[in-house]
């Protein structure tokens, strides 16, 4: 069976790759050199799961409706006392909250499921770790995500912030100002 070159004779397909070679030189590159130059990321796009922690009652309905089974959850009931004749009750208090993003597969499914906006998505998505061990994140370093997690859209425009958000950006603590080079 003869081999055929397309009709280009003998180099033509390297002369052919050569043309495009030198054509591109000229133009400007298109890939952007990610570490170098941040990509430009859509307002609510999907990085990291950042937990507001005031919000989450222990009531595991994340960690029950996960497919990977990836998020652990630690809780203990605690005793409020009565007020004027009424009786006592009972509050789960939060111990441990933890996902593990090795396992995750960042569907969402915790978070739509989340009836107390527990759980949101941060655009962050620059957290990889030498080590496996180290994707485990416990409540503190999900809350830290909670700071770059945008605000909902308001449905109208003159519409008061949300209660949520104003409790979430009071119980964090502010970024420290940045240094005057002087």
């Amino acid at each position: 069976m003869a081999a055929t070159d397309g009709g280009q004779g003998a180099g033509g397909g390297l002369a052919k790759g050569l043309a495009t070679t030198f054509r591109h030189l000229t133009q400007r590159a298109v890939t952007a050199q990610y570490p170098e130059v941040a990509p430009e990321l859509p307002p609510r796009s999907r990085g990291v799961i950042g937990l507001l922690e005031e919000n989450c009652t222990s009531c595991m309905l994340c960690a029950r409706e996960c497919p990977d089974w990836c998020i652990y959850i630690d809780s203990h009931k605690e005793v409020l006392p009565a007020e004027g004749g009424g009786r006592e009750r009972t509050r789960n208090v939060l111990d441990r909250f933890a996902i593990d993003f090795s396992l995750c597969m960042y569907c969402g499914i915790c978070i739509e499921v989340c009836p107390f906006e527990a759980l949101f998505w941060s655009p962050e998505f620059e957290y990889s770790e030498l080590d496996i061990r180290d994707l485990l994140h416990e409540k503190d370093r999900l809350a830290e995500w909670m700071r770059t997690v945008p605000p909902p859209a308001p449905l109208d425009p003159a519409a008061e912030e949300p209660k949520e958000v104003a409790t979430a950006r009071r119980a964090l603590p502010a970024p420290p100002p940045p240094a005057d080079p002087a």
